[in-house]
């Protein structure tokens, strides 16, 4: 007789969500949702996989996400596809193939898949909130956005959050400024490790974003963008920061602030956790793009939004000590049933088409052993039915939380349980 195999586990870099942690996940989402719906955006649910040239427009050939981290794969016809790595592009996909009225704004949950070294808030598959809005340069929905994402960490009981904020350019002011770029990491290229220094040929705008000691030594000592923009996109980003203001959002230039996707021009931000340490302390950005839709084959569509990774929020929330559910959801009343009568199982289902959140046993297991389900399911109340109840036509109701057990049971008649029931849950 063989030995039985290992029981199968979760994927390197994946993770299960289970309860009581799935409650905060789904409260999260809850409170995400309802604050989007604030804002006029709606729900856009998009395929888990995408050709994979969708992808490869908006983040570039040379990116270090499409080289070594996209999960890339080819179907039996042949068709290459690709795993989805982020939110933006399949959003603008379904913009550009549906042609949605402009301004089209939604919000989006979904998991996205790198391959990557996992560590503690990062994982090869990892969920994002996010939201886009196609259709419509004005500044003032680069304010939106962001104070919707402001807003959204604050519900959730964040206090240690930073806004960092940058611009950078439409392409025909990013070039110029690029070119002097490489102008100044040609002349200290020698400052920089071996590995970087060809590296920033392939985009020089990327090297300002690396945390290698070595690369922030050389680029802060390096021409900023933020002094180079036209006066078009000087005039953009001074009304998003004036806009901010206006709300009452506090920013933070960050002059070294790029997004990693060739699509980003304009506004670009970021939102950091004082709670958390070094390069894992962002919990959310984004940015402008206006040629992301042209590029995927639509007509040309500014847009503007952000992702903000679940998993590095709850990091934040756990960093700053936060334990308050972000959703409350008990069980109000458990039936107990040792008759094994099918008119038991029609009354689970009636409280529960009545608004209640009933559960049970199962399996036919005795009085203690159900009693024993009821206390640890949490449930406020608990129904009995028992042979002498369901002979009378009634039901025991027992409060679960009262310490008198003289006066926490009593027996109803069933057509009276519903009544019964609001009278004490509303107690």
């Amino acid at each position: 007789m063989s030995e039985p195999s290992a029981p199968f586990r979760a994927p390197v870099g994946t993770h299960d969500v289970l309860e009581p942690a799935s409650a905060v996940w789904e409260g999260m989402v809850a409170i995400f949702a309802e604050r989007a719906y604030r804002y006029g955006f709606t729900l856009a649910i998009t395929p888990v996989f995408e050709d994979v040239g969708v992808f490869v427009r908006g983040i570039g050939e040379q990116s270090e996400m499409f080289r070594n981290e996209m999960y890339v794969f080819s179907d039996r016809a042949d068709r290459r596809y690709a795993l989805r790595p982020e939110g933006t592009a399949p959003v603008v996909r379904a913009f550009v193939q549906h042609h949605m009225a402009s301004p089209w704004k939604c919000w989006y949950f979904a998991p996205s898949f790198r391959y990557e070294r996992p560590q503690k808030g990062r994982y090869r598959q990892h969920h994002q909130l996010g939201v886009e809005v196609l259709g419509t340069d004005d500044p003032a929905v680069d304010v939106e956005v962001i104070a919707l994402l402001h807003g959204f960490f604050r519900d959730i009981g964040l206090s240690q959050v930073r806004l960092l904020i940058n611009s950078m350019g439409h392409r025909a002011c990013r070039a110029r400024y690029v070119e002097l770029l490489s102008n100044y990491l040609e002349e200290h290229q020698a400052e920089l490790r071996d590995e970087h220094r060809e590296l920033w040929r392939q985009n020089p705008l990327r090297l300002l974003d690396c945390k290698d000691p070595a690369c922030v030594e050389v680029t802060s000592r390096a021409p900023m963008l933020i002094d180079h923009l036209c006066e078009a996109c000087r005039s953009h980003f001074d009304q998003v920061l004036a806009g901010l203001s206006a709300i009452g959002v506090k920013s933070v230039l960050s002059p070294r602030l790029v997004r990693g996707f060739d699509y980003y021009n304009r506004t670009t931000f970021e939102f950091t956790s004082d709670a958390l340490e070094g390069a894992q302390n962002a919990i959310g950005g984004g940015g402008r793009y206006d040629q992301l839709a042209e590029e995927l084959g639509g007509p040309p569509a500014s847009g503007i939004g952000f992702g903000s990774g679940v998993e590095r929020i709850l990091l934040a929330r756990e960093a700053e000590g936060i334990d308050a559910p972000l959703l409350k959801r008990t069980l109000d009343v458990f039936v107990i049933d040792t008759t094994g009568d099918e008119s038991v199982a029609a009354l689970v289902e009636a409280l529960r088409d009545d608004g209640f959140a009933t559960d049970r046993a199962y399996d036919q297991r005795s009085m203690k052993a159900q009693m024993k389900a009821a206390n640890k399911s949490g449930a406020r109340v608990a129904l009995l039915v028992g042979p002498d109840e369901l002979g009378a036509g009634e039901v025991a109701i027992r409060d679960l939380r009262s310490a008198d057990f003289e006066t926490a049971q009593r027996r109803v008649a069933r057509a009276d349980v519903v009544s019964a029931l609001e009278d004490l849950l509303a107690r």
